[in-house]
């Protein structure tokens, strides 16, 4: 199964935090026949948030990428014409455009996404949580 991740659910499961993953998401995570997805918007808000203070990692930023992404070996989404397109046809629910983009991608893609964020289900996603 192909999962994405959203940014929060990425953080918390790299920095170990369980706690904030349901047992349903932890279940997924750790099963090997997941193929876990990040999108590049996501590190992209990681970069804006930890270069204006909003977010604080365990590492700095580069650091940070290197270890769990690159080393890793994670699966990165780019953002293709085609996510911007349907985000140029979502309403608007939610307005962070972050959030616009893995919800556009997730329906794009036609992939599931791992997110807290209920307001992700007035679109017609597929979110796990």
């Amino acid at each position: 199964m192909r999962i994405l991740l959203d940014t929060h659910t990425f953080l918390w499961f790299v920095e170990g935090d369980t706690e904030q993953l349901s047992k349903r998401v932890q279940k997924l995570l750790q099963d090997q026949e997941t193929t876990v997805i990040l999108s590049i918007a996501s590190l992209w808000e990681l970069a804006i948030k930890t270069s204006t203070g909003k977010l604080k990692l365990s590492l700095p930023f580069a650091e940070y990428v290197q270890r769990y992404i690159l080393d890793a070996e994670a699966e990165i989404m780019p953002i293709l014409p085609a996510h911007t397109i349907a985000v140029s046809n979502l309403s608007f629910h939610h307005r962070d455009p972050f959030d616009r983009i893995l919800i556009a991608q997730s329906l794009s893609e036609n992939i599931p996404i791992l997110s807290r964020d209920a307001v992700f289900d007035d679109y017609l996603i597929n979110r796990i949580w």
